[in-house]
């Protein structure tokens, strides 16, 4: 067997590391559970997809009669393949489909009967094995966004005056806010949508807590006494709890009905806070009050002082003036009677329609008030709110805590597959709508579930998200690393998210909970920064949303290292005590230390082994997948870092790869995971390979070939030459050789920036830092020619052209190389069709794609027409449109392709249904074969055996219970891919086989027919086009980039420098046994920038060298100088790569030692074609007449403010009128400028600038006269 794995020295010593979860499992596993199509429909989980429709079924009209309910939904196999899709510009997707059943509860309508129908709902784009979305032929991803978790948070801000205010905000998942919040005079509201603003009181009383004294008995502030003469004698000079009202009830005659209605009146006899004396008992008795309340004496009422003052503030004093209050303050408008008031309050917090806090927000409700409500009542009740307000009490007498808003348990992940439950439930509330109105409608005609639907409405929907929302984002393709992160980033940008602006530092900062969760490292530079953050190697998003992070228990200073880890979200981390990964401990995992430091949220105490809960998994535990691929990231200055693990993004994949000599350990499963290497399914031999496939015979048993309807050899077309979102490109090669033996999980290739399955984004060079004749200077780079000459850096990148051909009003435009006013030089490669050849070499400004379209002065008579018709166009009737070259555009087209629209006349139908008639014919033949196939074995299984009463899916038996199995019974069978998986015989495994079996074989049959519908929809429609177009042209231009002057270089550690000079071999550095070094780094970029993890690298790398050796070296956990030490010893080289260099150019020796090693160095995506750029004449701005700006615009270099100071500075003064005006937008100055050169006469005096007779019509579009003085 071929040896492909690279065994690398790890210097770990950690053992026991847990293996890390699926990379992409975030992206995939999401989708998965939105999606459930693996679940049989009956097992559905109430989540994804299937909840979303729960929630908008059943529909019903207005007048109940007819109810539209949904029973379960499936998709169909996609049209095209992804790879197709990418080709043709179409989105990969699946047709949606739902079982819908549609009665009628009226009685009267006896004719209706019960439908129940498959419902077509528009096609759905689906995620890709990898993790991505083809939207248009391009891979996009959808990003996971880091948003506030549903729940309630308390917070205090400062009044201008000092005074702290205190509130909580309660926010849903779907509905109105509402927040409780002190003012300066210590009374509480209650804001609702963040605008209007009632006393707390307020809602009390409209939330049934009518009366002061129903108020102040929630918080146990008042005593009750009866009133009488002698109880209110012994209770004079304490305070009144709440008001007495006298109550008396008026008749008056409604106007509208002549009715008499009795109404109840309030009026106030004594406030609130009155201390009570003898006048007053009168008063009291006289309003015939029951009882009274007063203040309790004891001291812990002080508390609750903010209640009595609110309720001081409250102006009303019943239920129903408390809803009347709320619905004028909510609506700017008097109630039109009670009930409508009371329901406004009911719908904003108490209605399942309009609010929902979500499982996320009651779980984290019931978890900070400590409350008991079950998990499926989601709106907010009574309880929530008093508790609230009680926890707000305690939150202003200092007894309780304020929430930090970044403390992970606060703020979750929304994945891919919730922001599309949101998006389907959108689309899904409008169909609703449309359904209503058509159900409606329909009144007495008898109508079915299709007619309702419009299947456009919830594409629309999904397509407007994927195309154009925020966090549906075009990957970055550079490398796997590049797709790997952006897969696994998370932004806390977005709709519903914060705003770059309104972030303020807090948010952006690193927060303790993002140990093990997220990385302190990997985030942008600029004003994205910390805004967008990476996931860590081994965090998982839980099924709340929240991120958890793997544990080990310990218990009595003991590390349990049996069971698996425990993962833990940030609130269950709360705490706890936990010690890092590689404590000193004995084989058993008993800590062999006295005293260890362990982390304590943001703390890091000092305790003793039997007080830890927890231990870490791994040192690199904190980081995410880039900073993890740094080695020695732990000498490296955090900043720096971040530049590292950025730019290993932008590494371009080499034509020639190269596994770095010092590595992590993690090469190997970035490249696994990322998916884009392909690896043996099993355990098998190669029985083919060539460059573009390789074919192997796989080992199976008996019983796998007798339920399989496939052959034991399987083949995989390699990936040649296919552009990335970035204009690399992906090539792989067969690693394997025709009769290797193979196992599972396999590398077959490599390729793509991969090297035997580990990931190889550079190369390995041998370094010697020392400034060399300046050349250097400032972190420029000086490579050898070598370099160049050996593709050590050459890279391969793929340019697309597309041109399209539309109708237009003139008529068709065409492909053709009859191009006019075109020399035969220029068309000698274009074939018929106007495209150039494959193979061909392009220079800038070469005809890529030849086409015609008509110009037409005016629109052709019919008599002309016929003319045309007859004798062919004139050529003066079409002018050029062909696609041209780009400038700096320099390769080889290794690819073309032409789609085109299918035209139809009556002889081409004809032709069309006779086709289709012979592919159906075939397919049925096919079709046929698979099923005899299927009755065979299914024979060969249950020969012998009794039925045990088979029933398909409506439920009616088709194979009777007690008879013995024969082939003409199992013929007599139509249809075996509506089978319950029944019990076939008493057999469990046999009942197992016959199940995989029907399974296989109905994905079979799905794939059969997903090719009819293909081959016919190719023959009916050919090429599926945007509307519009007529034929769409593909070129694909690949070009060798070698290693220039002004190429961008880096290393891991964030050392990035531009290629200045290219040297002969023989004039670089070379070492005492006459090794020329490839590269030359400038020592000073190393001490003040603080990575000196490039150091270590480099002298490591060097020995690894010597000793043919590869390295894992995992950060936080890798070598030490000593290990190091050791190994450049062994290998004869001296110790900390410090060596006399020679001059290549005298042959002398170098006065002081250097450091030289091996480094790993990348080339990245900046390069020098992109971007050098000059103008001679090019476009002009179209207002102010001025050269346009950029390369794309083949534009100019801008003159600005600073550098005309310049020239001031100077007196150039002729110099700089020119440049103000000639070279700029004098249009008449220009164009005579021009002629002077021409013809060699003297340059012309300039005249007026544009830029001034705009500035003349604005003056004259404020309406003043201005006029030029000549």
């Amino acid at each position: 067997m071929l040896e492909t794995q690279t065994e690398r020295l790890n210097f770990s010593s950690v053992k026991n590391r847990p293996d890390y979860p699926d990379f992409l499992d975030i992206q995939i596993k999401s989708f998965q559970d939105f999606f459930q199509l693996e679940t049989k429909s009956e097992e559905r989980g109430n989540e994804g997809l299937y909840n979303t429709f729960m929630e908008n079924f059943p529909i019903t009209d207005t007048r109940n009669q007819f109810v539209l309910e949904f029973l379960d939904y499936f998709v169909d196999p996609p049209r095209y393949s992804i790879q197709e899709c990418i080709e043709r510009g179409l989105t990969y997707s699946v047709p949606l489909k739902a079982r819908l059943k549609l009665y009628c509860t009226d009685p009267e309508h006896e004719d209706f009967e019960t439908i129940v129908q498959d419902v077509y709902l528009g096609t759905i784009p689906y995620m890709t094995p990898s993790g991505t979305f083809v939207i248009n032929g391009a891979e996009r991803v959808v990003v996971s966004q880091l948003h506030r978790s549903p729940g309630v948070f308390f917070g205090q801000s400062f009044h201008a005056n000092g005074t702290k205010l205190y509130s909580a905000r309660v926010i849903p998942f779907k509905g109105s806010w509402i927040e409780f919040a002190t003012d300066i005079n210590s009374v509480m509201y209650a804001y609702i949508d963040r605008k209007k603003k009632l006393p707390v009181t307020t809602l009390f009383r409209a939330i049934g807590f009518e009366r002061d004294k129903d108020i102040l008995e929630i918080f146990d502030l008042a005593e009750e006494v009866k009133v009488s003469k002698s109880g209110l004698k012994k209770v004079l000079g304490r305070k009144l709890a709440a008001r007495v009202l006298n109550t008396w009830y008026e008749d008056f005659v409604d106007e509208d009905t002549g009715e008499v209605v009795s109404i109840e009146r309030n009026e106030i006899v004594l406030d609130r806070d009155t201390v009570l004396e003898k006048e007053h008992i009168e008063e009291i008795l006289e309003t015939g009050s029951k009882t009274i309340l007063l203040h309790k004496e004891d001291n812990s009422t002080g508390d609750y002082a903010i209640i009595h003052n609110t309720l001081q503030k409250d102006p009303t004093n019943s239920e129903k003036e408390a809803v009347e209050h709320i619905y004028r303050q909510l609506r700017n408008a008097e109630p039109p009677d009670e009930e409508t008031a009371r329901g406004i309050i009911d719908k904003l917090f108490f209605s399942d329609q309009r609010y929902n806090l979500g499982e996320v927000g009651r779980y984290r409700m019931n978890k900070k008030l400590g409350l008991n409500i079950e998990m499926d009542k989601q709106v907010l009740t009574n309880e929530d709110i008093i508790t609230i307000v009680k926890y707000l009490i305690e939150l202003i007498n200092s007894k309780a805590e304020i929430d930090d808003i970044d403390h992970l348990s606060n703020r979750r992940v929304r994945t891919v597959g919730e922001q599309l439950s949101q998006q389907f439930g959108v689309g899904l509330a409008r169909m609703a709508r449309t359904i209503r109105e058509r159900m409606n409608v329909r009144d007495n005609e008898v109508f079915t579930p299709i007619d309702l639907i419009n299947a456009k409405t919830l594409s629309s929907v999904i397509n407007s998200f994927f195309g154009t929302n925020q966090l549906s984002q075009f990957m970055d393709q550079t490398n796997p690393l590049a797709e790997i992160t952006h897969k696994r980033r998370l932004s806390a940008l977005g709709p519903g998210g914060l705003s770059r602006e309104r972030a303020g530092f807090e948010v952006r900062d690193v927060h303790f909970t993002h140990y093990g969760r997220l990385c302190p490292i990997e985030t942008p530079e600029g004003p994205n920064i910390g805004l967008i953050s990476s996931l860590s190697v081994y965090a998982k998003v839980n099924g709340m949303g929240f991120i958890e992070t793997p544990y080990r228990k310990v218990e009595d200073g003991k590390v349990n290292l049996s069971d698996a880890p425990t993962y833990l979200s940030a609130e269950e981390e709360e705490d706890k005590l936990i010690a890092q990964a590689n404590i000193p401990m004995h084989e058993d995992g008993t800590i062999s230390t006295d005293q260890l430091i362990a982390r304590m949220e943001g703390d890091f105490p000092v305790i003793t082994p039997s007080e830890v809960n927890y231990t870490d998994v791994a040192p690199n535990q904190i980081s995410s997948i880039s900073a993890s691929l740094i080695p020695f990231l732990e000498h490296d200055d955090a900043n720096r870092a971040l530049m590292g693990s950025n730019m290993m993004r932008q590494a371009v994949p080499l034509l020639r790869v190269d596994a770095p000599i010092v590595g992590t350990g993690l090469e190997r499963q970035v490249a696994s995971d990322s998916r884009v290497l392909m690896n043996a399914e099993g355990a098998g031999v190669v029985e083919y390979v060539d460059a573009r496939q390789i074919t192997i015979k796989y080992d199976r048993t008996e019983e796998e070939r007798m339920v399989s309807f496939d052959s034991d050899s399987k083949t995989y077309d390699l990936i040649k030459f296919r552009k990335t979102n970035q204009g690399t490109s992906v090539t792989l090669k067969p690693i394997v050789k025709v009769g290797d033996r193979v196992e599972k999980g396999q590398v077959l290739c490599q390729g793509y920036a991969t090297e035997n399955g580990e990931l190889a984004l550079g190369r390995n060079m041998k370094v010697a830092f020392m400034p060399w004749k300046g050349y250097n200077f400032e972190d420029a780079i000086v490579i050898s020619e070598k370099v160049v000459r050996e593709d050590i850096f050459t890279s391969i990148h793929i340019d697309e052209y597309s041109l399209e051909v539309r109708d237009t009003k003139l008529g068709n435009e065409e492909l053709t190389n009859d191009i006019p006013n075109v020399s035969e030089e220029a068309t000698k490669d274009l074939d018929e069709n106007g495209m150039i050849r494959i193979g061909a070499e392009v220079k800038p400004g070469d005809i890529l794609i030849g086409k015609i379209t008509p110009k037409g002065e005016s629109d052709p008579t019919p008599e002309e027409k016929l003319l045309r018709a007859i004798f062919g166009d004139k050529a003066g009737d079409v002018k050029d449109a062909s696609l041209k070259a780009s400038p700096s555009l320099n390769g080889v087209v290794i690819n073309k392709k032409l789609f085109a629209r299918a035209v139809k006349d009556k002889r081409k139908r004809a032709q069309d249904k006779e086709q289709i008639a012979k592919l159906e014919d075939k397919y049925l033949a096919k079709f046929e074969v698979l099923r005899n196939e299927l009755i065979e074995k299914l024979f060969a299984i249950v020969a012998g055996k009794t039925a045990q009463g088979v029933k398909n899916d409506l439920g009616e038996v088709v194979l009777p219970k007690g008879k013995k199995y024969t082939l003409k019974m199992l013929n007599s069978v139509d249809d075996y891919t509506h089978l319950t998986h029944g019990v076939w015989t008493t057999d469990d495994h046999v009942n197992a086989l016959v199940a995989d079996l029907i399974h296989n074989y109905k994905i079979k049959e799905n794939d059969l027919q997903g090719n009819l519908r293909r081959e016919k929809f190719t023959i009916t429609v050919g090429d599926e086009l945007p509307s519009g177009i007529l034929k769409l042209a593909k070129i694909y231009v690949a070009k060798k980039r070698k290693l220039k002057v002004g190429d961008k270089m880096a290393g891991r550690h964030g050392n990035k420098g531009i290629v200045a000079r290219i040297v002969r071999q023989e004039d670089m550095p070379f070492l005492e046994d006459g090794t020329p070094v490839d590269i030359v780094l400038n020592p000073l970029g190393v001490p003040s920038r603080m990575n000196i993890g490039q150091i270590y690298e480099t002298v490591l790398g060097w020995a690894g060298q010597k000793l043919g050796q590869k390295y894992a070296t995992p950060i936080f956990d890798g070598a030490s100088l000593e290990q190091i030490n050791e190994l450049t010893d062994k290998a004869g080289i001296p110790r900390y790569g410090h060596t006399y260099l020679y001059d290549g150019g005298t042959g002398d020796r170098f006065d002081q030692p250097a450091t030289v090693g091996v480094i790993y160095m990348l080339k990245l995506g900046h390069m020098i074609d992109d971007k050098m750029h000059a103008r001679s004449i090019g476009p002009y701005s179209l207002i102010t007449q001025q050269p346009l700006g950029g390369k794309a615009q083949f534009g100019g270099q801008r003159f600005g403010e600073m550098e005309v100071w310049a020239l001031e500075a100077y007196g150039a003064s002729s110099t700089l009128r020119e440049i103000l005006t000639v070279k700029s937008d004098d249009v008449i100055g220009r164009a005579k400028t021009y002629e002077a050169i021409v013809k060699g006469e003297p340059m012309p005096e300039p005249g007026l600038p544009e830029s001034f007779n705009v500035l003349m019509h604005e003056l004259k579009g404020l309406g003043l006269d201005i006029k030029l003085e000549e």
